[in-house]
């Protein structure tokens, strides 16, 4: 909103105040993600700016942290980069088989979330359905209660029913981590329920169709910029999460979050940080796509921004 010329000096230094204060807030918040991504490009061994990275000297950049991912720990570097060579990179190299694992289990675990979480808040939205709130809050848990508590319990739950054992690739960390993803989803579809006009439904039921006619051809195609958006906040849960996977992971089912606290204990390496600017590049990817969801949703029930 622009400053009206009809401003007082009070609101005009409020105005300007304001603006300065949030700018301020948004520098502190992002600087240290911005610091990452030009350390992921120093051509030393650092955690710091070097003396040529500060002068712009284009020695003291380099790729290398990059190639380090595709190569660690024993894949050849001094060979032909042929079909060959890339398929030992996708069946040897560390970072890669992390990055697989972790997009194995981010797809089934979201899947799993966005559906049952889509039931749960179609449940929810009705207003007929008993003890309402107090089943929201169990469903909504996950979110509230520390990450460590839930995943203490999944691990004593799991080692009682020998879960490892049933001979399912990556089963406990998928349903742990679609049990952290759906709150997210039942809160973005329950908000999208909300302005949800139920006439439509009345209208399609007075004219015959079934009550599953009318979930596929009404229904969805209003709550699914909801749902992708719940999906979306699912996957990056899982895509994230480091707690469950040291407790109840198996040694082949490393991911990324995974891979790097390994790296940090064990052989710290700037390969860390190629790793998060990745990842900051993909969360704003992700997060892009949530805001056009949100806007495209807006748009449908006819509110207009404000």
């Amino acid at each position: 909103m622009a400053l009206p010329i009809y401003a007082s000096p009070l609101e005009r230094l409020w105005y300007y105040a304001f603006r300065t204060l949030c700018a301020a807030i948004f520098i502190f918040l992002i600087a240290p993600i911005l610091v990452v991504i030009p350390l992921s490009f120093n051509a030393e061994a650092f955690f710091t700016f070097t003396t040529k990275m500060l002068e712009f000297d284009p020695t003291g950049y380099s790729l290398k942290w990059y190639d380090l991912l595709l190569t660690f720990p024993d894949v050849p570097t001094n060979v032909a980069r042929d079909a060959a060579w890339w398929s030992v990179v996708w069946n040897h190299a560390a970072w890669i088989l992390a990055a697989r694992n972790s997009i194995i289990i981010g797809f089934f675990a979201t899947f799993l979330a966005t559906f049952l979480g889509t039931l749960a808040a179609l449940g929810l939205s009705r207003p007929e359905m008993p003890f309402r709130k107090p089943i929201m809050a169990i469903l909504i848990s996950p979110m509230i209660v520390p990450v460590i508590i839930v995943t203490l319990g999944l691990f004593f739950f799991y080692s009682d029913i020998e879960i490892n054992k049933w001979g399912v690739p990556y089963l406990g960390v998928i349903l742990a981590h679609a049990t952290l993803g759906i709150p997210f989803v039942i809160i973005t579809v329950t908000a999208t329920l909300l302005g949800f006009d139920h006439s439509l439904t009345r209208a399609s039921a007075s004219l015959g169709a079934s009550p599953a006619t009318t979930f596929f051809k009404v229904i969805m195609p209003l709550i699914t910029p909801g749902m992708v958006s719940g999906a979306l906040f699912a996957f990056v849960t899982s895509f994230d999460e480091v707690v469950v996977v040291l407790f109840v992971g198996k040694n082949d089912e490393q991911t990324i979050p995974r891979q790097m606290w390994n790296g940090i204990r064990e052989q710290i390496s700037p390969a860390i940080l190629a790793v998060a600017t990745i990842l900051v590049v993909v969360s704003i990817g992700l997060l892009a796509s949530v805001e056009m969801l949100r806007r495209r949703s807006e748009r449908l029930r006819g509110v207009t921004p404000a």
